[in-house]
């Protein structure tokens, strides 16, 4: 079980029971939180949950990728309440700091899956000519397929789950059971790899032309 689906149970659990802490203030429901009540945990979701989508929608303009966002902030924040001091400030602004975060790394994420279509296209762009014939882009996507499958196993399974199955990164993380940083560690790391391959392959067919 990942970190986030337990995140998520846990709260499954915890709503019923939090529905009489409503009531609580802010104040008392920061507390409650840094002290690691799960219901106060589930409170906060219920209480500050929409806004939290609402940032992360406005600013990825993408319903899927807002709703993890939405996640990953609430699990961000109870891993890590052993660091928020209520009395430094409202747990409203440290889950929004949280969110910002959260949406600039969902940001980050999507350039890194659009660096792999640039880096195949810049192949294709410097392999190519005005008259590429069907044969000519077919070779060129075994280039890139070529230089997928050069990539250690771990890379090569998240990019191509990221890429030809259109996965996020909590979705491979879900299916392939590693851990939310694992998948974006190889896929970071492959993309990078994989990037420098193709700079190579193009640069070894430009000298044999």
């Amino acid at each position: 079980m990942t970190a986030q689906q337990s995140t998520e149970r846990t709260l499954d659990a915890a709503v019923p029971r939090a529905v009489a802490r409503e009531s609580l203030t802010d104040e008392e429901l920061a507390t409650g939180f840094a002290d690691g009540d799960e219901e106060c945990l589930a409170v906060a979701y219920h209480r500050w949950g929409r806004l939290v989508y609402t940032l992360a929608r406005r600013s990825l303009g993408d319903a899927t990728e807002a709703e993890d966002v939405t996640q990953l902030v609430f699990l961000a924040a109870w891993r890590g309440r052993a660091g928020f001091s209520p009395e430094r400030g409202a747990i409203a602004a440290w889950l929004v700091g949280i969110t910002r975060r959260k949406i600039a790394d969902a940001l980050t994420a999507r350039t890194r899956r659009a660096d792999l279509v640039a880096a195949a296209g810049a192949v294709m762009s410097l392999t190519a000519h005005d008259s590429a014939s069907p044969t000519d882009t077919v070779l060129d996507r075994v280039v890139v397929r070529h230089e997928l499958a050069r990539l250690p196993a771990p890379q090569r399974r998240a990019l191509s789950l990221a890429f030809y199955d259109d996965l996020t990164h909590t979705q491979i993380a879900q299916l392939t059971g590693w851990p939310l940083g694992t998948v974006k560690s190889h896929a970071r790391r492959g993309l990078h790899r994989l990037g420098r391959l193709l700079r190579e392959e193009a640069g070894t067919g430009s000298r044999h032309d």
